[in-house]
């Protein structure tokens, strides 16, 4: 099953000829068989963040949002912050997981990452490092086999029907 997906680079200082995080997305989204719906780069500013986060979670053509950049310590750093505002539910494991996969490729610098995932009206929103090994990372480590139907015992595709539920 194809997934489509928006991707978001969050970023002061990239454009779409150097935004080396986001043309590994890219790739990767294209070499899983999955359809890459739109892509934005936008500023650090939170309000702009949300702007395209809820502009993305009304469509119904979009099951997934990946965003790369700003989920570091500094005070630009507000990715997870935006994507709080949206929110239904947190994902914890989904950061848990890709700091515990950071940890052998980064060592103890994985602790500064505050990657994370939450749902918003029943599509999956992930928030990744702008770096190239932490996207790198969290799609070979997690999206890659949560975003595959096949993948066992289960994964996040299967729920997509069930993710609206009341």
């Amino acid at each position: 099953m194809k997934v489509n997906i928006a991707l978001l680079t969050v970023t002061d200082t990239r454009t779409f000829d150097n935004d080396k995080s986001g043309a590994i997305l890219v790739e990767k989204i294209k070499s899983a068989n999955h359809n890459l719906i739109d892509r934005k780069i936008c500023k650090d500013n939170k309000d702009d963040i949300v702007i395209i986060l809820k502009e993305w979670i009304k469509k119904d053509e979009i099951d997934v949002v990946i965003t790369t950049g700003g989920t570091g310590l500094t005070g630009r750093d507000i990715t997870p912050e935006a994507i709080d505002q949206i929110a239904d539910k947190q994902i914890p494991g989904f950061g848990e997981l890709f700091r515990n996969l950071s940890l052998k490729t980064v060592g103890t610098s994985a602790i500064q990452s505050r990657a994370c995932a939450v749902l918003a009206n029943g599509k999956y929103v992930f928030a990744l490092p702008g770096s190239s090994g932490g996207v790198t990372d969290a799609w070979e480590g997690i999206l890659k086999h949560q975003l595959d139907v096949n993948h066992k015992p289960c994964n996040f595709v299967e729920l997509f029907p069930r993710l609206k539920e009341k």
